[in-house]
């Protein structure tokens, strides 16, 4: 329990215990929400961090109006990255971990289900087309993408070093691949607040990624 009296992680625990409390009674729910954030400070991480949760919250409450559960979709948000190494199936890991927790919480079972198909979802942020509960974090989640060309740079390079372990040629192919299918996608952002306010800046941005990460001709 020590993090969660840590200055900077109080308004969150807040934000936890807020969201948690019209769902469950647990005596465990102040227990689950530490332990969260605990996972969200590991010091491995460079981007999928406290930050970084904060930011997708603060993206869900943007977007909320159109999500049919939003308490879900903030459930999903706290628990999408709660385990993160680098590996193929850290969203998995993290929809199980939901299931987990969210079930000794006692929430109700198709709350459960939902926050962990959610989380399920943003190993590919391809929700279908009338998703709105997965149209709303897979949003808040790609926000990033739509933010000034200096944070921008920022959050890439930070991304790199979470994948330090991952050679240079195979990880710009990896990004360019990710970075590829969203250009080519029709919309990057599935909500119509996200799409009318982000999309042309997150589209700036992925060409930019994109030519940085080609290499030149000839080579």
């Amino acid at each position: 329990m020590t993090d969660v009296h840590r200055p900077d992680d109080q308004e969150l625990f807040a934000a936890w215990q807020a969201l948690i409390e019209p769902h469950s009674v647990s005596p465990r729910a102040a227990e689950t929400g530490a332990s969260l954030l605990a996972a969200w400070s590991q010091p491995h991480r460079r981007y999928h961090t406290i930050a970084h949760l904060r930011d997708v919250l603060r993206h869900v409450d943007e977007l909320a109006p159109h999500a049919l559960d939003p308490d879900a979709v903030r459930l999903a948000a706290w628990y999408h990255d709660a385990v993160y190494d680098g590996a193929p199936d850290d969203e998995e890991r993290s929809a199980q971990r939901a299931e987990k927790d969210l079930g000794a919480l006692q929430l109700a079972p198709g709350l459960v289900d939902e926050v962990a198909r959610l989380v399920r979802l943003t190993a590919t942020h391809t929700p279908t087309p009338g998703d709105r509960n997965g149209e709303t974090l897979c949003d808040a989640d790609l926000a990033v993408l739509a933010a000034p060309a200096e944070q921008y740079a920022a959050y890439t390079a930070a991304v790199r070093a979470e994948y330090a372990h991952v050679p240079d040629q195979h990880f710009a192919a990896g990004r360019v691949a990710i970075l590829a299918a969203l250009r080519d996608a029709p919309a990057v952002y599935r909500t119509p607040h996200a799409h009318q306010h982000w999309e042309a800046q997150a589209r700036s941005n992925i060409r930019a990624e994109l030519e940085q990460l080609r290499p030149p001709p000839g080579r």
